[in-house]
């Protein structure tokens, strides 16, 4: 009996928050490997920000998501059978294999990882794309030093709640902002920020000023919008400021409010440095290991949050524009 695959492709380009009808739900049969591939049954995908931006038409870090194609998305799964000498049956591999049921790989950008160091989600946060993004997007852009008082916008995210984590460990203060009382609660008591600011219940401004009294030496932003701006107006002299991303801002219609504290770049000597962490590919294997001793002391935890359901693709993915996923959000296909 053939496979059947199961698939999201995009219909339409988005205008504000997506919707079902941008994608089309399809299936097809799973054809016949050629040498050299492997068929892959996804087990997990990685729910990102980014993805929204994937779907926009337009010059990008990356080629659009086309009409018609499978949407884009990071995933984990398990081999089911493989003509690649590289991959066997009964392998774990995390790549970009799609929304759907199934994937076909050549190999390229696939790597293995082991169920029995953590649980599978966690290669798709914290031991996958989400620790690499904190770890370079804090450590390679900001270089944060002991004693130094680093914010984090989104912190109890996926990227926002390893960044606050990897600069304890290396000695700084921690101040997150987080939508909510349980999320704030949870960044200070579980995850050791040293303060945190509740942007639904208090003005950013006012708490980034009475936490961060000498400024802020680094500034991790996720958000941009009026957090950004309010940030950029508490820097501290040569404070360092990196752009992850916006979330706030890729689902408006009426154009991206950029930042109107700029100039207190200028003033203050600091920088500002956007960056995406596919530039940091070649030196994924030298950092991993670091990443894995952290989260085998304890010192760097995580957590998912899991739905469950690839029919529910669509409205999953609109949790992160919600500030309703509380940790790194991920789809479960199927079990392993």
């Amino acid at each position: 009996m053939p496979i059947v695959n199961h698939q999201f492709r995009l219909a339409a380009r988005p205008i504000g928050l997506p919707k079902r009808t941008d994608w089309n739900f399809t299936q097809e049969n799973v054809r016949d490997l050629s040498d050299g591939e492997l068929l892959i049954k996804i087990l997990y995908i990685s729910l990102d920000p980014a993805m929204r931006g994937w779907m926009n038409e337009g010059k990008s870090y990356i080629p659009p998501v086309e009409i018609g194609q499978v949407m884009r998305a990071g995933a984990v799964g398990r081999v089911v059978s493989s003509k690649n000498p590289k991959f066997a049956p009964g392998d774990f591999v995390v790549g970009m294999l799609g929304v759907q049921e199934y994937a076909i790989s050549d190999g390229k950008g696939l790597t293995k990882v082991d169920p029995r160091l953590a649980p599978l989600p966690t290669f798709l946060g914290t031991l996958g794309m989400g620790g690499m993004t904190a770890y370079f997007g804090l450590l390679d852009i900001c270089e944060p030093k002991a004693g130094e008082t680093v914010v984090v916008s989104a912190a109890a995210g996926a990227v926002g709640s390893l960044v606050g984590q990897i600069a304890k460990i290396h000695g700084c203060r921690a101040v997150g902002i987080a939508g909510g009382v349980l999320k704030c609660e949870y960044i200070v008591k579980e995850l050791g920020y040293d303060a945190a600011i509740d942007y639904k219940a208090e003005n950013v401004y006012q708490g980034l000023k009475r936490h961060c009294p000498s400024g802020i030496d680094v500034y991790f932003d996720n958000v941009g919008g009026d957090i950004l701006d309010a940030a950029l107006a508490l820097l501290a002299r040569r404070a360092r400021v990196s752009i992850c991303g916006a979330i706030s801002q890729y689902n408006n219609t009426d154009g991206v409010k950029g930042p109107s504290n700029y100039l207190s770049l200028l003033v203050n000597h600091a920088r500002m440095e956007g960056f995406v962490v596919i530039d940091y590919v070649d030196r994924f294997g030298e950092v991993m290991p670091e990443l894995i001793a952290w989260y085998k002391a304890g010192k760097l935890k995580s957590r998912e949050d899991i739905v469950e359901g690839r029919e529910n693709f669509p409205e999953a993915l609109l949790k992160l524009f919600r500030g309703e996923n509380f940790g790194k959000l991920v789809l479960k296909v199927a079990d392993a």
